[in-house]
């Protein structure tokens, strides 16, 4: 009933009905790709099962199929699964509402919904005028800058308080990458943000934040721009997703152009 999900396989490459998801889906390239996911698809290419180990599982099923018989082939992904402890669903916000009633009365636990996005894509990047700075990539020695960022983001994003000092190695990790870019007024650093995958066809943002003094003069909104013209340059149309809950944030993605792809709600597991 269920077959191995291979990097570049061919539902992800040239997958027919998932094509019109993949931006909403976007993330199930990423997974794929890492030697510890559980990652699945049925014979026929109507449904996508992948999870990095600790992480909510992504599951995409194919509009194509009739209600009854998605809830049918949920069933028996759900008696397929040999997961002692799975923290979440994220999906479509129906198939990931049907997927974990019927996990979470086969396990005897809860479920709650706990994030909603929206995915969105920018055929076309609008670049915001009379913001002034300019980008550059970010080096090793604005380290403790970017471990600050990535604090306030996790606050922002999350609502945890962590402290700077944590968020270093991951700091490093990033710079390193080289996919990291701040823009600075006067070089000083305002605003971050960081092309985190590059799929077949698009290149996904992330960690986009600026801290509370400097909001409301556009810095983001320039940045992501400029981001975005680097991935079209390499032949890739841009995407990212924002929680739905951040009307600002929504607002600010949309004026430089990005279009919606389609919601995802995150469900965790509870019990």
């Amino acid at each position: 009933m269920f077959i191995r999900l291979v990097t570049n396989d061919e539902l992800l490459s040239d997958g027919g009905s998932f094509l019109s998801d993949e931006v909403q889906y976007n993330l199930i390239h990423r997974i794929s790709e890492g030697s510890d996911s559980l990652s699945i698809k049925t014979p026929d290419n109507r449904m996508i099962f992948a999870q990095t180990q600790g992480h909510k599982a992504w599951l995409w099923v194919s509009k194509e199929r009739p209600l009854e018989e998605q809830k049918e082939m949920l069933q028996s992904l759900v008696n397929y699964l040999n997961i002692n402890q799975l923290p979440g669903v994220s999906g479509d916000p129906q198939t990931a509402e049907m997927f974990a009633e019927v996990f979470s009365k086969k396990r005897g636990i809860g479920y709650e919904p706990e994030m909603t996005m929206e995915s969105y894509h920018c055929p076309n990047v609008i670049k915001p005028v009379n913001v002034p700075g300019e980008i550059r990539k970010a080096a090793i020695e604005d380290i403790d800058t970017v471990a600050n960022y990535l604090a306030g983001f996790v606050e922002d994003a999350f609502g945890s308080s962590v402290e700077a000092g944590t968020q270093r190695s991951k700091a490093k990790m990033m710079i390193e990458a080289g996919n990291l870019y701040l823009w600075l007024v006067g070089e000083k650093p305002v605003s971050m943000a960081n092309i985190s995958h590059r799929s077949p066809r698009h290149a996904r943002i992330n960690a986009v934040y600026t801290p509370v003094m400097h909001r409301k003069n556009g810095y983001a909104s320039a940045l992501v721009a400029e981001l975005c013209v680097i991935i079209h340059s390499e032949g890739l149309v841009p995407m990212l997703y924002a929680d739905i809950s951040n009307p600002d944030s929504n607002k600010v993605y949309q004026n430089i152009g990005f279009k919606e792809s389609g919601k995802i709600a995150e469900i965790k597991f509870v019990g």
